[in-house]
């Protein structure tokens, strides 16, 4: 199989265990809930990242997919929470859950969620539980951490590009990291072989913010399935606003500096900013940080053992570093 049929094939496995994991019926203020909030499509990159990484290091898949399916599971649950702080109306252009039901809904659901994760991941191999289970609780925490760090951001005047690139290893890397590191636990990967992965996973999850960030700014609603320029408009502090900041004079640093002290831009605006940040060259060096972050996550692959799971890790890394929404 090529990398991305084997792509392919871990993510349909996941979609059937995802199904028999989560339980149907009632109480039908939970359940279907959080069906819902599972089926609305997305790439399923970190559990196909927990299988293929287990595979990387000769490992069983089947070991591994208790443990992808916890990642799943608690990545929805960041998505329903997010989705009430953020006050986002939609996702992959379907009404969020709180949005569909309401916001207490949306919350238990959430909370469920990690619940049915944990109980999926202590179905994974009994010798390296302890260690799984740290690592998947160390992510959550982290998880948690970054978010409360963005939400901090956003009433904050200036944040440092330094701070921002510790916010999105917390929020966004954390998880996929974790993804990479559970994949080769349950894989019985050397401790070599743990730290490299676990570094590809890093360098991942820097890739992928910051191109969630471009793609915010640059991509169409129809791509997004969310409004163009919701993040700048609800506040966020992006690599992409942080760097005009730093990079703007005169009357576009005037501009820069009203939508910061507004706390957000308006919807009216966002032409104007998507102009600013080509004319600044934002937008190159935030494809230029997408790119360094993948030749980083690829080198870390160096050591792996040929086989056809490294190569679909070459294939992810590669499609995140090209993905458009």
């Amino acid at each position: 199989m090529s990398p991305r049929e084997i792509y392919a094939s871990r993510k349909r496995l996941i979609e059937r265990e995802l199904r028999r994991t989560v339980p149907r019926g009632s109480p039908r203020s939970l359940y279907p809930p959080i069906h819902y909030s599972l089926t609305a499509g997305g790439k399923r990159i970190r559990p196909v990242l927990v299988l293929l990484a287990a595979e990387a290091v000769g490992g069983n898949v089947n070991d591994a997919l208790p443990a992808s399916v916890a990642v799943e599971l608690l990545h929805s649950f960041s998505l329903v929470h997010d989705d009430i702080m953020d006050n986002s109306n939609l996702r992959r252009g379907r009404p969020t859950v709180h949005t569909k039901w309401d916001p207490n809904v949306a919350i238990l659901a959430g909370d469920a969620l990690i619940g049915i994760a944990y109980r999926s991941l202590l179905k994974s191999p009994v010798e390296r539980l302890p260690e799984i289970g740290r690592t998947f609780t160390e992510a959550v925490v982290e998880v948690c951490e970054g978010q409360a760090f963005d939400m901090e951001f956003e009433r904050m005047d200036h944040v440092p590009i330094p701070r921002y690139v510790m916010m999105i290893a917390k929020k966004t890397g954390a998880l996929i990291a974790a993804s990479s590191r559970l994949g080769t636990l349950c894989g019985g990967g050397s401790p070599e072989e743990i730290a490299s992965l676990t570094r590809f996973g890093e360098a991942l999850g820097r890739a992928f913010q910051v191109q969630d960030d471009l793609l915010d700014i640059t991509s169409s609603e129809r791509e997004l399935g969310k409004p163009v320029g919701a993040d700048l408009i609800e506040g966020k502090k992006t690599f992409l606003l942080l760097t005009a900041l730093r990079r703007a004079k005169g009357e576009d640093r005037t501009f820069l500096r009203t939508v910061v002290n507004r706390g957000g831009a308006r919807r009216r605006d966002i032409p104007r900013v998507r102009r600013m940040y080509e004319r600044l060259g934002v937008v190159r060096e935030a494809r230029r940080a997408v790119d360094d972050a993948i030749r980083e996550a690829r080198a870390c692959l160096d050591g792996l053992r040929d086989s056809p799971a490294k190569g679909a890790l070459f294939y992810l890394a590669d499609m995140l570093g090209r993905r458009v929404s």
